[in-house]
This record gives C-alpha cells, structure tokens and sequence, in this order.
C-alpha cells in the first residue's frame, strides 16, 4: 500500500551536529575559561540557545550569534576587535564543511520513493536548508519539501492538511524524538525512530506514545524492511 513518509533532513540524511560539536570544541579552546570546563560552558550556551531558537531560527548564523553572546558573557580578558570574527570563523567552517550522507541513505531513499510518496521535512535557516539540499543531490527522491522554523505538532498537522496526507498511512521518519517523532505522534501520525548516536543534546527527549504507530529501527537502511 503506498503511503506518505516524511523524512526529516539533519543527522537523518546527513551528518550535521558533529560540525556543531567540532565548533564548539574549538570556541571551548578560544575562551581558554580559568575556571569552567566544557560541560559548564555548555550549560551557558544551553541557556542562550534555548531563548535565542524561538526568535531566531536554527542553523549555523544562529550558533555564531550564539557563541558570541556566550563569549562575552564568559570571558576573563579584555575583548579585541578580532575575537568575534574568530569565533564567527568557528561556525561558518559549519556550512563550508562538504555534506557527509549517513551510510545507506541514497539507495534507500530511491527504494522507498519507487514504492510510497516521499516529503522532506527539516527545520533551520531557508537557505541554508536548501543548500545542503541541493549538495545532497537527494532532492530528486522527494516530492514536496518544506523548511519550516519548528518541527511540532502545529507544523505536522499544517504539512498534513496542506498536502492531504491520511495520518494513518502517514509515518515521520527522523532522529529526533522531540522533533521528530513525539510532534508526529502528538498530531496523529505514525513515526519511525531512526537513532544517531551524536544527536544534538536539545533534541534528546524521551519517546512518547501516541495515536499512532512507532516503529524504532537501527539505522536508515532498515526502512527497506519496512516499507
């Protein structure tokens, strides 16, 4: 039976947090802090992002500002007028990474677009989105994308409405249980966890249950087993 699967884009189809962690170790360095260590400094950083995400969006321009805001907040020493440029650098090196598909994902996504109807769903900053789209070379295998600025029940149940998607054959593909699977589940749909071991911390939550079905599997290619 052909259905909707909608498949969720960083960390799903491609590595994505691992530059975010890379660049955060090298702030971590640059701030050189006296006193707070790594997981200290995160906990500042948490704070920050959580209030500055609603706002401002995901992504790589938003972790910049991000750091920035932690840097001055932190910092022992006198600021020069190069430190935020060096930190800027730290998360642009984000974007200009080449894109690292996850084992398995092209030839799956093909499988699965020959037999069901495919969406892409991600969150985070339009063009950016679409420029990890676009050097995926994955677009292809989709039939409607859409980039919104958080993924929660509100969002899937618009997607759902807008596309005419049955939330009974309707499943959320992705590696995040709080953006990914337990929205789709609040909103009705059925939803498949795809676990990363290198998830962004901010998007760990415990699974939920919900109206519809949850399928967990190993990695993306088992998808093959299932749909």
């Amino acid at each position: 039976m052909r259905q909707h699967l909608i498949v969720d884009a960083d960390d799903t189809l491609w590595e994505n947090n691992i530059y975010f962690e890379r660049a955060f170790d090298d702030f971590i360095d640059f701030l050189d802090h006296s006193t707070l260590g790594p997981e200290e400094v995160r906990t500042v950083l948490d704070e920050i992002e959580l209030v500055n995400n609603k706002t401002h969006g995901y992504g790589s321009k938003n972790f910049a500002r991000n750091l920035g805001l932690c840097y001055e907040r932190l910092v022992e020493r006198e600021v020069t007028p190069e430190d935020l440029p060096t930190i800027m650098a730290f998360a642009e090196r984000i974007i200009q990474h080449p894109l690292e598909l996850i084992d398995g994902v092209a030839s799956t996504l093909e499988y699965l677009a020959s037999r069901h109807d495919l969406t892409l769903f991600t969150k985070g900053h339009p063009e950016e989105q679409k420029l990890k789209i676009d050097r995926s070379e994955l677009g292809i295998y989709f039939g409607h994308t859409a980039i919104v600025k958080e993924k929660d029940a509100g969002s899937y149940g618009a997607l759902v409405r807008e596309r005419e998607m049955d939330p009974r054959l309707t499943w959320m593909i992705g590696n995040s249980p709080k953006s990914d699977v337990n929205p789709a589940l609040a909103a009705g749909l059925n939803a498949v966890y795809v676990p990363h071991e290198r998830t962004w911390h901010l998007e760990k939550a415990e699974l939920d249950t919900g109206v519809g079905r949850l399928l967990i599997v190993e990695q993306f290619s088992d998808l093959r087993d299932h749909f």
